[in-house]
């Protein structure tokens, strides 16, 4: 299918008038969405080969919607799915190494109520804190292309909005993520500071509002919680807590410290 048809993507979404108006809305249109074609064939190409430890196992194979409830007062923001991870459960970082150490951290802190995150029905619950993507699908060697990822982004401008009454803070996980979150918050009624901050681990910025139903927004830059990252020492646990217990405090939530 030809990208800007009526293939499910936010923009014929949009063309159509059907603009998801709570979350439960939002996370049916990603689940749905075929606007790439690139990433609709991986994703279902990985959901029927699967890999051998899964063979056994019924694949995703579909976008992946935000997890966590939707008076969140922290997002964070990664990447994409993992072919084998969300891609397979269904889940933001659930059953892949990268949402291991993520949701480890998550739990250290007080912002989950379990450290693990193996399946869908497993019973984990996020407190204040809603999890997703500049990309809701798994791209090729994890990366995603930047047509792709604008392709993308009217999902993640409608999750900011429908946030907009609650969110006080955001993490984002890694450069691909805070490209793409920033030119989102600015039209999403925030003001971004100019030169565009730069990424880092530890990085803060506090946003303005630029519009009066708009509360200031702290965000936060962390090292993703990739593989290359946590297997090297580049990211560490401590590391990744520290950042998610400065932010869950910008947002007011109850958190440990680490």
């Amino acid at each position: 299918m030809t990208p800007g048809t009526d293939d499910g993507g936010p923009a014929a979404v949009l063309a159509r008038g059907d603009r998801p108006h709570t979350l439960a809305d939002l996370d049916a249109a990603v689940i749905a969405c075929r606007a790439c074609p690139r990433l609709v064939a991986w994703r279902e190409q990985v959901a029927h080969e699967k890999r051998a430890a899964f063979r056994d196992e019924t694949y995703w194979g579909r976008p992946v919607p935000g997890l966590g409830p939707a008076d969140a007062r922290l997002l964070l923001v990664g990447l994409a799915p993992a072919a084998h991870g969300g891609n397979r459960t269904g889940r933001m970082f659930t059953g892949d190494r990268s949402g291991d150490v993520l949701f480890a951290a998550l739990h250290a802190v007080g912002l989950s109520n379990r450290p693990t995150a193996v399946r869908a029905d497993d019973g984990l619950r996020l407190y204040g804190t809603r999890i997703t993507a500049p990309v809701h699908c798994a791209p090729p060697e994890n990366k995603p292309t930047v047509a792709e990822r604008d392709r993308c982004r009217g999902w993640l401008d409608i999750e900011l909005d429908l946030l907009a009454p609650t969110l006080r803070s955001v993490v984002v996980l890694g450069g691909f993520g805070w490209q793409a979150l920033l030119p989102v918050v600015a039209d999403a009624g925030w003001t971004v500071p100019r030169p565009r901050p730069k990424f880092g681990h530890g990085a803060r910025v506090r946003l303005t509002p630029a519009r009066p139903d708009r509360a200031p927004l702290e965000v936060f830059g962390s090292y993703h919680v990739s593989q290359q990252n946590t297997f090297t020492g580049r990211l560490t646990p401590a590391m990744l807590e520290q950042v998610l217990a400065h932010a869950g405090r910008a947002a007011g939530l109850s958190v440990r410290s680490p």
